[in-house]
């Protein structure tokens, strides 16, 4: 039967329509909030790379610092998945911003996918918001690390509470402690939690393949890599 959908978030930001221009439309800037390594070829394409997936989205609009739309291509299922952002610059150097994700699940059992892309792209946008708002101009080293197989979310997940320093489930605001470095929690649902370093944001994801995935955003030097966030992960308890 499968499931078509539609996604539709907007934000006003004290930023300029060129600053969220080079946020979406530039391989470093989506690298520093979005997932995986990106590439994006100038009214062409736009290409990611996250845990052997590849996909390449040709861009269908290119407005420079005012509309940008990329994605569609069916599969041989039916599956697509779109992306389309207006940008409107307002006075006084603030930026509306407004995001539209779309696309087709198939099959009849695309309840579980569509939760989790729900849960996902909350935590992009919010994302995307966070690096506006703190890092813009910044360009991150993006660090996706996938954590061993997990039997129980609810044990994982109060591990990780734990870990940051939390008696109970994350909210936004909380203060919390990343590997031992101080930061605030600025987004949180029930498969993901993001916070916020002077240096970092550092996010948890609940992967549908079973592991907790770390999908971190570093925009300074960082000895720790991608073994050492494993490491960290698989010593959870």
């Amino acid at each position: 039967m499968g499931h078509a959908y539609e996604e539709t978030n907007e934000v006003e930001l004290a930023v300029t329509p060129e600053q969220v221009w080079a946020a979406i439309a530039t391989g470093p800037g989506i690298d520093s909030w979005f997932m995986g390594s990106n590439e994006v070829e100038a009214g062409v394409a736009v290409k990611g790379a996250f845990s052997g997936y590849q996909p390449t989205h040709g861009v269908t609009a290119w407005e420079p610092g005012k509309h940008l739309a990329y994605g569609g291509e069916k599969e041989p299922d039916g599956r697509f998945i779109a992306y389309e952002f207006l940008i409107e610059g307002r006075e006084r150097g603030s930026t509306v911003l407004r995001m539209v994700a779309s696309g087709f699940l198939p099959g009849d059992d695309w309840h579980d996918e569509f939760e989790a892309m729900l849960a996902g792209g909350a935590m992009f946008w919010r994302t995307l918001i966070e690096y506006l708002e703190h890092f813009a101009g910044r360009t991150a080293r993006p660090v996706t690390v996938p954590g061993p197989q997990v039997s129980d979310w609810a044990e994982r997940w109060a591990a990780l509470h734990r870990a940051l320093g939390l008696t109970a489930a994350p909210r936004r605001g909380d203060a919390v402690t990343v590997d031992g470095i101080p930061g605030v929690v600025y987004y949180a649902n029930g498969q993901t939690i993001g916070i916020r370093t002077p240096d970092a944001m550092y996010r948890f994801f609940q992967g549908l393949g079973g592991s907790l995935i770390a999908m971190h955003h570093v925009f300074a030097d960082d000895e720790r890599d991608e073994r050492s966030w494993s490491s960290w992960m698989g010593g959870l308890s």
